[in-house]
């Protein structure tokens, strides 16, 4: 029953943003097309580069173009269903319109991380599904079922891993003045999810492979779609996501046991 009282809320939420996201048609266009722009730079840039060598690391033009569409359909999926909600999360904790989601029928967390949708990033996760698709196609992949819904369940575990991360940025507002520095810091940290885990070695290897999820996010999936699926991964990419969303999920907590309403 729970269960389905959330439901309810996050679709009156998700209409919501579609009314309002209608009222307003010009920026969603502009703001769809800034993001495919963005997209389309990347794969120039590595069109650009593949004409002066064959592979980078191991990986040649079509499978770095299924790693940087992984790692686009992850970003775009995480800015359409979180990245508003927790953007906004830091402005409303200094402000005290915090205190709005401590009103709301369900959980602070729930609430503030589902309120809005940005429909002009959904709305790229077809340009960034049909980059993967078209690059398997050039590369002749015939992947099986099992191994396209582990590609999916890989890319959903990414978006939840970068969920718990941002989380975790966004709620020190809680103990700070302001988290804008550290959000452009997150998204400059998550740059790196478009190169191959092959090409960090030594300190980099340790630091942006095993110590930060930052590059098993994208290339855990696009291994999976070019060579099947690896079993040894399954654990640490489950681990981790429960690593990161819980880590988030606590320092918000904590960080909710702290916070002064606008009227104290």
């Amino acid at each position: 029953m729970a269960l389905m009282n959330y439901f309810r809320i996050w679709l009156a939420c998700a209409r919501y943003s579609v009314v309002r996201t209608m009222m307003f048609r010009f920026d969603f266009i502009m703001w769809a097309l800034v993001e495919l722009f963005w997209m389309v730079v990347n794969v120039l840039l590595v069109s650009v580069i593949y004409q002066h060598t064959r592979e980078i690391a191991g990986w040649t033009e079509y499978e770095m173009l299924i790693l940087i569409g992984s790692s686009m359909l992850m970003q775009r999926l995480l800015m359409g269903f979180f990245w508003s909600n927790l953007f906004e999360l830091g402005r409303n904790i200094r402000t005290g319109h915090f205190d709005f989601f401590l009103a709301q029928p369900g959980d602070p967390l729930f609430m503030v991380s589902t309120r809005k949708l940005d429909l002009d990033s959904l709305l790229n996760v077809f340009i960034a599904v049909a980059l993967i698709v078209y690059s398997a196609n050039r590369l002749h992949l015939h992947p099986g079922v099992g191994n396209i819904l582990s590609f999916i369940a890989f890319e959903f575990c990414g978006m939840l891993i970068q969920y718990g991360a941002l989380l975790m940025t966004v709620s020190a507002t809680f103990w700070i003045i302001g988290s804008q520095g550290l959000e452009g810091s997150y998204f400059t940290l998550f740059e790196f999810s478009r190169l191959p885990r092959e090409a960090f070695k030594g300190l980099a290897n340790a630091i942006f492979v095993w110590t930060l999820p930052v590059v098993i996010v994208s290339n855990v999936p696009a291994r999976t779609l070019i060579h099947g699926l690896e079993l040894s991964y399954v654990p640490w990419v489950v681990g981790v996501t429960f690593g990161w969303v819980g880590l988030g999920a606590w320092i918000f907590r904590r960080g909710l046991r702290r916070y002064s309403s606008a009227s104290s």
